[in-house]
């Protein structure tokens, strides 16, 4: 039975299709919900009023304004926060005394909720692109940095046995052994982080509304009662973000291709 199944799923137009049958239902539902006539339609936004909304935005370029926007904020957060945690965590993992100095700040500092950042950046950065811009940062930064820390601080102690033996200087250790061991873990870490940084920039630009954004749309388009411009942000998120977590799993898959397969 399982064998038969198996061999089924190995088709990729059924998998696609099979994949289509949740939304599918979903959208039959949310059109017959917007359709209802009673108090339920100014909950549910037909979907032929969404689909002109999305040509719209389209043509006007303002969907495509924001959808950049975002990503650009999020990718150059996640630039900032990911390389200052991965520097961190191979610093911290290769030098004990900064592991001791600095480990129980930040892991105190990681148990505050993001949001709850906010109010202090916004007193001390005001709520500019900047504030943003931390947040984002703070976001992408702890996951490089736990991972990171752990995938150099366990690294196999036969291998660093043998960069004794053959007299590796440290930069020779780091980049033969330490990083080519961890980098599993470390491209997990930036896998995190990616997301984390895609949710802060949506977050960051609904709650403090500054410049251009799919998350300052919302927001705009809730103040306006404009259902159809949030399901459209909405759905443009989601596809935007699936997109680039996919493309950077790839990338992962790529700079991880002369691993072993698992069994």
């Amino acid at each position: 039975m399982e064998d038969g199944m198996n061999t089924v799923l190995s088709r990729p137009w059924l998998r696609l299709a099979i994949g289509l049958i949740a939304p599918a239902l979903i959208l039959i539902w949310w059109q017959s919900q917007a359709t209802a006539g009673d108090a339920r339609a100014l909950a549910f936004a037909p979907l032929g009023t969404i689909g002109s909304t999305f040509i719209e935005l389209v043509e006007n370029g303002s969907l495509i304004s924001d959808m950049l926007a975002t990503v650009s904020r999020s990718l150059t957060g996640l630039l900032i926060g990911g390389m200052l945690g991965f520097a961190t965590g191979v610093v911290m993992a290769v030098w004990s005394p900064l592991d001791r100095v600095l480990g129980p700040l930040l892991n105190a500092i990681r148990q505050v909720p993001l949001i709850g950042w906010l109010p202090l950046i916004g007193l001390w950065f005001g709520t500019g692109e900047g504030s943003q811009l931390i947040v984002i940062s703070i976001s992408a930064f702890f996951p490089t940095l736990l991972n990171s820390y752990a995938g150099v601080a366990n690294a196999e102690a036969r291998y660093l046995d043998v960069g004794r033996i053959y007299g590796f200087t440290p930069v020779q250790r780091f980049r033969l052994i330490l990083l080519p061991s961890a980098m599993s873990l470390i491209l997990t870490g930036f896998t995190q982080a990616l997301a984390f940084a895609w949710i802060a920039s949506i977050a960051t630009e609904i709650l403090l509304g500054v410049g251009r954004g799919l998350g300052v749309t919302m927001q705009l388009a809730q103040t306006q009662q404009r259902l159809d411009v949030i399901l459209v942000a909405i759905i443009a998120t989601a596809v935007v973000g699936f997109a680039i977590n996919h493309l950077f799993l790839l990338l992962r898959r790529h700079l991880l291709r002369w691993q072993a397969a698992p069994l």
